[in-house]
């Protein structure tokens, strides 16, 4: 088994680009700060977290280490009466300029479906399950208005912060897949720089074309990451064997795929036709 370090995982989400820039679909990107990592040191962080919870804690030590941005909270519980009714990520004070900002985080992986006639709908998660425009619709819709939610309010006062002067901004960082063998997708007002690799349907996969390659299976935590030379890959034969039992389970693996000249790509094979 092969561990990504805490530095891997934090310079990768470092080098992953935001999914749009300035302000698209009403939603502010917030511009993270630049960063000379190579004293960075960070804390370790727990591999049984879910990849979105490590992702906040990587969040919260890139901006630790950053000059001019400290964090005043995070995680903050917005309850009502007995009920919870949501989560602020993060509250950020821009020290340099004292402004203080309420960011909400997401680190995805998207697929980019041509097949789908609404652009906005056509980014999905690999498995269908986790959808573009459903996440902009919480954001917009119950993320940003619940930081002016009454239940709220005595915690922004002992925290010394008047909502109305806050700036609302997501972190939206985005590792795009799209079809294999397509390079003419058109993914405008996106950012072109976040496609990171491609996706394949199963039954394509499991063609004559695919089996000069080698390949690894990475771990969640290594999706984050750049592909690297440094893993036991196997052949095309082995890797069905492996896959299957993921397509059973109706999960679409990550593939890093070595071709015999040395390039390695990102893959995801899905498992929906």
């Amino acid at each position: 088994m092969f561990a990504v370090m805490d530095k891997e995982l934090c310079l990768g989400f470092y080098s992953t680009p935001p999914l749009w820039t300035n302000t698209q679909f009403g939603i502010q990107q917030f511009e993270f700060p630049q960063l000379q990592l190579g004293d960075f040191k960070p804390n370790s962080i727990n591999e049984s977290l879910r990849l979105g919870h490590q992702m906040e804690h990587v969040f919260e030590q890139l901006i630790s280490y950053s000059k001019h941005w400290e964090i005043i909270s995070r995680n903050v519980l917005v309850d009502k009466g007995k009920n919870r009714i949501g989560e602020i990520d993060f509250i950020l004070e821009n020290t340099e300029i004292k402004e203080v900002y309420h960011i909400e985080l997401a680190y995805k992986f998207y697929i980019i479906n041509p097949e789908i006639s609404e652009p906005i709908h056509r980014l999905m998660g690999p498995n269908k399950r986790d959808m573009f425009f459903t996440k902009l619709d919480k954001l917009k819709g119950k993320q940003f208005p619940l930081f002016y939610a009454e239940a709220l309010r005595s915690k922004l006062q002992d925290l010394k912060i008047q909502s109305d002067t806050v700036k609302q901004q997501a972190c939206f960082k985005t590792q795009l897949f799209i079809p294999y063998g397509d390079t003419n997708v058109s993914i405008r007002p996106l950012n072109k720089n976040c496609i990171q690799g491609k996706w394949i349907r199963f039954e394509d996969f499991n063609s004559e074309a695919f089996k000069t390659f080698g390949y690894y299976i990475p771990f969640k935590r290594e999706w984050v990451i750049a592909p690297t030379v440094n893993r036991k890959y196997n052949t095309h034969y082995e890797t069905l064997l492996e896959i299957n039992l993921c397509i059973i389970k109706e999960n679409s693996p990550m593939l890093w795929l070595k071709k015999p000249d040395g390039e390695i790509e990102k893959l995801f094979v899905v498992w929906w036709s």
